[in-house]
């Protein structure tokens, strides 16, 4: 049962090999004699076979299926210490994500070792010892959710529940070969979760497979009404990416003289090229966001958990976490307005830059480090190992850590995929693409995983209608909330046919193009969004629309006829052509050029 999948755990139980009570009696045995410095609270053989025995319904998703839970993770009846026994207490409840875990069949294990408070992505910075990586013991297992993460690589249980605000979900995937999804913020509740950031946690979810890792979030994914900071999904997610989907890598890369690391990307790079287009583009606005976590004022939101702690018992708290979190005291409210403004600017930006790409494809960290060095230098080489990770909750994003198979010394290294909020389910199905274009083994058990299916689910529902936009309505632009609004979401950014020609229509409040079909003087394939809209929403829509605009059919670049917005051709006699600009944004950015001239 090491290394085994919730597909293996299950046809086990359904084909009569084992049973609850008999597996969680062997994997007792496994638990006892794995490295004590992966758990803060480890369950013995008699609490297994008392949670497997009040099993009664086989038909259960994860019927008998074990797991292990991050010690910021409330499991009641058992301590809840966030690696700091004088703030531990025990709680009556399950957090939410755990109880609906357990209500479809699951049993836990124990709960992990974390970095103290969640506050690190090393997974050194706990007195009940630093975790070491099952591949290496000298290097890191990353963190903060370092126990969860080696828990399900070392094999011992299919997948575990971590946190994630700054990359605690995807770096420790990284450091030990496994998947680690990290949801759309508000999408899995955090209720009964130790806040770090309250306004950015997550909870995490770390697996063996991509199947697994989904397959749990669809589970967990529900809206919880006494969660503050729950979100209800839209009534349409996609579902899937193009065929061959345009994802954004970065221009530059600071790799801190990790070579190994650097070749393992380009790999990975050319790997990846092999089912989807690679586009440079530059980064430079998610890594202003990711400053903003730990050099802003967020890091009071820290300090808000363990403001009294810190009063009464300071030793009780680690000096290098002491050090990170006693400056927020200074911090103003002042401070905390300019941060939210910036932020609201870098969002609007990473906006612009995310509706020209599927995703974004991403090294989850610039190398792995020694236990040893980080311990020499603690601040400097954490905050560097979120390089790449830091920005995404901040800028309302989802991600998913993936292996990428292995550096010359034997380490593991990561990518990542990341999407807009709710795009979780298309990142996961390009995942599947991704595993078995490039078949990976369960985390450090060198068993190779079952190949996935790679169907692509890149179509629209029977009840939805498919909406090609040009301008005004692009995301980030103006009218950007006529679609949201109407639970519309973005499938795609793409061209039309190369016959097409873009005016910039006369006295339009705010500006709007006009989009005309020229197939006899000539055109040009013009930037365009493809939005899904539910059908019952669309009559709406299509009323706001004002003349000369009108919705009817118009040609991508592939072939593929949608709906979309087109122009009566009397309203260009007084209009700008613009197809030369390469599309609606390059003119807003003109016309702001020459404003501020």
């Amino acid at each position: 049962m090491i290394g085994w999948t919730l597909e293996k755990w299950q046809a086990a139980y359904r084909n009569g090999d084992l049973t609850p009570v008999q597996a969680m009696k062997q994997l007792a045995t496994a638990l006892h004699d794995s490295e004590r410095a992966l758990w803060i609270h480890l369950l013995d053989e008699s609490s297994l076979v008392e949670q497997a025995e009040a099993l009664n319904d086989p038909t259960l998703p994860l019927y008998g299926v074990p797991f292990a839970v991050k010690d910021n993770i409330d499991v009641a009846g058992m301590p809840t210490t966030a690696a700091c026994s004088a703030f531990a207490y025990t709680p009556e409840h399950d957090a939410t994500a755990v109880r609906l875990l357990r209500q479809a069949g699951a049993i836990v294990v124990g709960k992990t070792n974390l970095d103290q408070f969640a506050t690190g992505l090393v997974g050194t910075r706990s007195p009940y010892g630093e975790t070491p990586n099952p591949f290496n013991p000298d290097y890191l297992s990353g963190g903060s959710s370092s126990g969860s993460a080696v828990a399900v690589s070392s094999g011992l249980v299919p997948f575990a529940l971590g946190t994630d605000t700054a990359g605690s979900g995807r770096v420790p995937a990284a450091f030990t070969n496994t998947v680690g999804l990290k949801p759309t913020r508000g999408a899995i509740s955090t209720k009964g979760v130790v806040p770090a950031c309250r306004t950015l946690d997550c909870v995490s979810i770390f697996a063996l497979d991509v199947s697994d890792a989904h397959t749990l979030y669809r589970l967990l994914g529900q809206f919880d009404e006494a969660d503050a900071y729950s979100r209800p999904a839209p009534s349409l997610q996609s579902t899937g990416l193009p065929v061959r989907p345009k994802l954004g890598i970065p221009k530059d890369l600071p790799w801190f003289g990790d070579d190994q690391a650097k070749a393992l990307w380009e790999r990975n790079l050319a790997a990846m090229s092999e089912i989807a287009e690679l586009v440079t583009v530059d980064t430079m606005v998610l890594q202003d966001a990711a400053a903003l976590l730990y050099q802003g004022p967020w890091v009071a939101e820290r300090f808000t958990v363990t403001e009294a702690l810190l009063q009464e018992q300071p030793d009780a708290v680690l000096p290098v976490i002491r050090d990170i979190l006693e400056p927020a005291a200074s911090l103003t409210a002042a401070d905390s307005f300019r941060a939210q403004y910036q932020l609201a600017e870098l969002k609007r930006q990473s906006e612009t830059l995310m509706a020209q790409i599927d995703a974004l494809l991403l090294p989850t960290t610039p190398g792995i480090y020694t236990r040893a060095a980080v311990n020499a230098e603690p601040i400097t080489l954490n905050s560097q190992l979120g390089t790449w990770t830091n920005f995404v909750n901040l800028l309302d994003m989802c991600a998913l850590a993936l292996p990428g198979g292995f550096r010359e010394d034997g380490l593991p290294g990561g990518i990542t995929l990341v999407g807009r909020a709710w795009t979780d389910h298309a990142l996961a199905e390009l995942g599947r693409r991704w595993q078995h274009h490039l078949p990976w083994q369960a985390g450090a058990t060198g068993q190779m995983l079952t190949l996935p299916t790679t169907e692509n689910t890149f179509s629209a529902p029977d009840n939805t209608i498919t909406v090609a936009v040009v301008g005004a309505h692009l995301t980030g632009m103006p009218l950007n909330s006529q679609l949201t609004e109407r639970d519309a979401v973005l499938l795609e950014a793409t061209h039309t046919a190369p016959c097409y020609r873009l005016y910039a229509l006369a006295n339009t409040v705010p500006p709007k193009p006009g989009l005309i079909r020229n197939e006899k003087d000539g055109g040009d394939s013009i930037p365009i969004e493809l939005w899904q809209m539910p059908v019952e929403h669309f009559g709406s829509f299509v009323g706001l629309i004002p003349a000369p605009l009108g919705i009817g059919s118009l040609e991508t670049v592939d072939g593929r006829w949608v709906k979309g917005f087109i122009c009566e051709p009397w309203a260009i006699d007084d209009a700008t052509d613009i197809t030369e600009l390469g599309g609606w944004r390059n003119y807003i950015a003109e016309l702001k050029k020459k404003e501020s001239l």
